[in-house]
């Protein structure tokens, strides 16, 4: 392997990028979703940016394990490092180490840091301001942070441009499928349904997302910042660990202002009443009816996410002498339980049971959440420092919301219908 070979791997792998980014970017100024091409397009230009990522990374693995020069006839053939490969972090936890050290009084700031100045404050000291997390990193980061989130890894997530701060993009207004209400507007008619014939067109509404700053906070004690791997595992950890935890609390319960919009703050949920009389946390009547309420297109596609409280009450319930709740393993041979075929998933963010949110029937690949991409990382010794830690605080900027902003009456028929369905309270 020679850096000639590596340095055209990361060709290759920007140049991968760059045309996702010229078909996001295009989406954005047109104001719209991308087309289902365009989509395919993207998938795999992010497989290949991920196969690339996997190739550089075992490249300079095995680059760092050649053997010192011996004599001058090494010394000739050994590939110079270019100017970029001298400005990266070899490891993550080289990087926060060198976050540290520019933190703390006195302390020198490695010219391989990004710095991001913070507005009001001191901008003579770069560390005020944080410091960007190295690409390769963040790419790694948000990965993990997207693996760790349930929800998270089930939406529809769109990147946007550096030079951007949210996304607006056209959308359907369609609340109902009776005729001439379809898309908002579209009607048509068979020849001999009219002598004169009356013009059409798409209702559309504008969907709006400007990103939200999430913020996290890890502590590190002075041994463990001896050890820069260790930092490194414990940190990636942490940061995946919590972002993916928060990200999800978000997509269902989120407010909108200053988060993303929850599912269940959104005007497009289906809420299904409690049967007369009840007195159980939950019946098979709910059940019925709640996916009687799901969006016949989302049956493919939706999730039943659970309070882990409301998993024995699903054992027990039967239509006939016939269990509705199919457990994981057994006859499913699948590592969940499902109900009417699709999985049921504990959801640590649901409601408690009896509450609305204690059982969600959701197709979330009905939400839209948008990041920039970047994480910001800052050190300070001083918030802990009575506690010999240090603390590394980690900004993310991202929103969501539902695509859908109202349920939908269906063409024949009164009951609205939805990808998000919920019950009730019944305590």
């Amino acid at each position: 392997m020679t850096m000639k070979k590596l340095m055209e791997m990361r060709a290759k792998r920007e140049d991968a990028r760059l045309k996702a980014m010229s078909i996001l970017d295009k989406a954005e100024k047109e104001d719209r979703f991308l087309t289902e091409d365009e989509q395919k397009d993207i998938d795999k230009m992010e497989e290949e940016i991920r196969a690339w990522d996997e190739s550089i990374k075992r490249a300079e693995k095995m680059m760092a394990m050649e053997p010192e020069a011996k004599d001058e006839e090494q010394v000739e053939v050994k590939p110079t490092p270019s100017k970029d490969t001298d400005k990266r972090f070899k490891s993550f936890g080289e990087q926060l180490m060198a976050a540290y050290r520019a933190s703390m009084p006195g302390g020198r700031v490695d010219e391989r840091l990004t710095t991001r100045a913070a507005s009001g404050l001191n901008e003579t000291n770069p560390s005020d301001g944080g410091f960007l997390v190295q690409q390769d990193f963040v790419s790694e980061l948000l990965k993990k942070t997207y693996e760790t989130g349930i929800l998270a890894s089930r939406v529809k997530k769109i990147p946007i441009s550096t030079n951007a701060n949210g996304l607006k993009i056209n959308a359907v207004d369609e609340d109902s499928r009776a005729n001439g209400s379809r898309f908002g507007g579209v009607q048509t008619y068979w020849e001999s349904e009219a002598d004169e014939l009356s013009g059409s067109k798409p209702k559309f509404r504008q969907l709006e997302l400007s990103l939200k700053k999430l913020t996290g906070l890890c502590y590190a004690t002075d041994e463990l910042l001896q050890d820069s791997t260790a930092l490194e595992a414990v940190i990636k950890e942490a940061f995946a660990e919590e972002f993916g935890f928060k990200i999800d609390d978000a997509i269902l319960s989120g407010s909108g202002t200053g988060e993303p919009l929850g599912i269940l703050n959104s005007n497009a949920l289906v809420t299904v009443a409690k049967e007369t009389g009840q007195t159980d946390k939950l019946t098979v009547e709910n059940l019925i009816k709640m996916w009687n309420r799901l969006w016949s297109r989302s049956r493919a596609n939706a999730v039943w996410y659970i309070n882990q409280e409301i998993e024995p009450y699903l054992y027990t319930l039967k239509i006939g002498d016939t269990p509705v709740y199919v457990p994981a393993g057994g006859l499913s041979e699948k590592p969940y339980g499902t109900l009417f075929g699709r999985p049921v998933i504990p959801l640590e963010q649901c409601s408690a049971a009896g509450e609305v949110g204690d059982i969600i029937l959701a197709d979330t690949a009905q939400y839209l959440l948008i990041d920039k991409g970047g994480v910001q990382a800052t050190s300070s010794i001083h918030v802990r420092f009575l506690y010999d830690e240090n603390v590394f605080r980690f900004i993310y900027r991202c929103d969501g919301q539902p695509i859908w902003n109202k349920a939908l009456t269906p063409y024949k028929g009164s009951s609205t219908v939805s990808p998000y369905v919920t019950l009730a309270k019944r305590n």
